[in-house]
Order: structure tokens, then sequence, then C-alpha cells
């Protein structure tokens, strides 16, 4: 049965599962919060910042007023940087008229107060206005997901309904979507893998080889995987799609901002220069400086994660950090 979906945020992410939803049938409004991107979706049905060979269906509606996207919509699904997340779902909170479900495709932990993006949303939305917070992760750049490459990905919510009424709203043939109860390990794995893949981005500025990758990937999976079960997440989330799934994609493809922000630091630009470059929010930038703080905070040791970021507040040499690593005192892998 068709549902209105208003999608909140016409980056490239936002805009590729705003696609997915409609060719399921569903009446699917994008907002935008610049008016020219709006037009430009409405009258070209084109979004060539973020997706420039795709076009898109007419039948997608675009609009930079977020009362007109969310009004009378069965499912709001957030897909915005989460800096912006408190400050949208804020203005949202008074605008519904019926319990919603709310889903969010984002990755990243709030600055200062630590929090994943379901805890920000059910924060600022009352439990009265909505039936279930949702999360939607997974391995999936947007690019490949808008020419309908192969991808799956999980919903993931304590409300089991509601994560089955996602799954049913977003599959298709080449989109597959599964169910786990575990939102804050989906969250988490979501979040943190950013910050792994801005070091394999550096690894292979710096001309290392498919071994430190490796190496990166396996140690940094051990990390996550620490971190998110101090939080209450079933360690068995990461060995799926949002842990070492959504990890490999991110640490291995150019499609990856975190991976090519990496990149360029390990080539010797300075952070400054690279984030005047990229052009989008780079979520494993500031997850790195909440990931490190969350660690500290809980005795954890997140030796890659501490690396990461020296080198991104403190200025430290990469390949000096690298050795540090290195040689730190032998332990047993468990």
């Amino acid at each position: 049965m068709s549902k209105k979906v208003a999608v909140l945020g016409a980056g490239s992410w936002g805009t590729a599962l705003a696609m997915v939803l409609e060719e399921n049938g569903n009446d699917v409004h994008l907002w935008s919060h610049k008016a020219k991107q709006a037009d430009e979706i409405n009258l070209k049905h084109t979004n060539k910042l973020y997706l420039p060979a795709v076009v898109l269906a007419e039948t997608i509606k675009a609009t930079s007023h977020i009362e007109e996207a969310i009004k009378d919509a069965d499912i709001i699904v957030f897909v915005i940087p989460t800096k912006a997340i408190r400050e949208v779902a804020n203005k949202v909170a008074p605008l519904l008229t019926k319990p919603t479900i709310i889903v969010h495709a984002s990755k990243g932990l709030e600055q200062e107060s630590h929090k994943r993006i379901s805890e920000i949303l059910e924060e600022e939305i009352p439990e009265s206005k909505r039936q279930a917070v949702v999360a939607l992760s997974g391995p999936s750049h947007a690019e490949e997901v808008a020419v309908k490459d192969l991808t799956t990905i999980t919903a993931a919510s304590t409300n089991e309904e509601a994560t089955k009424a996602v799954q049913d709203l977003f599959m298709t043939d080449y989109f597959r979507v599964y169910t786990n109860d575990d939102i804050i390990g989906v969250e988490l794995g979501a979040a943190l893998k950013n910050i792994i893949a801005v070091g394999a981005g550096a690894l292979q500025g710096l001309g290392y080889g498919d071994n430190a990758k490796a190496a990166l990937m396996t140690r940094g999976l051990a990390e996550i995987s620490r971190l998110g079960v101090a939080f209450g997440a079933d360690p068995m989330t990461f060995l799926g799609l949002s842990g070492v799934g959504d990890l490999i994609v991110t640490c291995t493809s150019v499609h990856s901002r975190n991976w090519r922000a990496g990149h360029m630091l390990g080539k010797g630009n300075s952070l400054k220069e690279v984030l005047e470059s990229m052009g989008m929010v780079v979520e494993g930038i500031a997850t790195t400086k909440a990931a490190y703080e969350l660690a500290q905070q809980k005795g954890i040791e997140m030796p890659i994660t501490a690396a990461i970021y020296e080198v991104l507040y403190n200025e430290a040499n990469v390949e000096d950090i690298i050795v540090s690593l290195m040689k730190r005192d032998g332990k047993s892998e468990a």
C-alpha cells in the first residue's frame, strides 16, 4: 500500500533513498533547506551537485518548506548530517499531528553529548507523536544505489512491527533490507566505522598496501566492538551489515568521503584543506572526537581511534603515530 514518505535531506543518500521509495510506489516528498536545489529537482529532475549522472522520477516532489514535506506523512526519514539532527527534529515535532514512524539513515554521534541519533530523536520528538524510531544502516554508497547496484542494509529498532514496516517500505529486487532489534549496536557500528575509514584512506595516501589495510580494519573492528558492548550492544551485531559490512565498504571505496578525507591527510594535506575541498560533511572527523572522549570516560582501550584523534586534533605526524601503534607492548589478540 502506498505511503506518504517525507525524506528530510536532499544530499546524495537522501536522494538515492527517495528514488528507492518512489520506485516502490510511495508518495515521496524530498526536503532540502535550499530552495534552489528543490527547484532543480522539481523542474529538471536532477540533483547535479550530489548525483550528477542521475535522472529522478518526475513523481518525486521536492520542497524547501519542511511543513509541506511532512504534512500527513506516514513515515519521516531523516537523512541529514548528525550535527543538524537535533535542530531539524525540534522543528518537526510541533508539526506532527499523528504518531509517525521516524526513520534515520545518518551515521554519527552528537558532539558534546555523545548521544546516538535515535536518542536525539527520542528527546526532541515526544513519545505521543512517534510510533517508533528506526535506524537504517549498512554498506550502501548512494552512487551505487542510485543506479540500482545490489545493496543490503539493516533496519534496527526495539519495535519489531516498525522494523518490518520499514523493511517492506524499502525492499526491491536490488535493495534488500534485513531487520535487527539491536539499535545500539547498529548505530554505533555505523558511526564508528567512519573513524577507521579515515585511517584506511590515510594509509593508502602514505603508500601502504593491503596488509596494512587488513590490519587496520580487523583491529578497528575490535575497537568498535569493545565500545559498543560497553554501551549494551550485542557483539554479534558488529559481524553483520552495519558492522563489518559497512566497515569493508567504507574503508575500501573512493565513494567514501571518510576514506577520501583520510587519503588527502596521508598525502600531506592539512585538515583545513581537506574540509574545504570536500564540499560535504565528513562524519568521521567529528565522530573521532566523540568516540575518543567516550573511550576516555569508559576506560576503554581504543588505540587506533586515539591515534587518529591525535592526527586530526593535535596535528600529530601520521608516520610517527603509525610507528607508535606498531611498537606498543605485545598482547593477546583475544
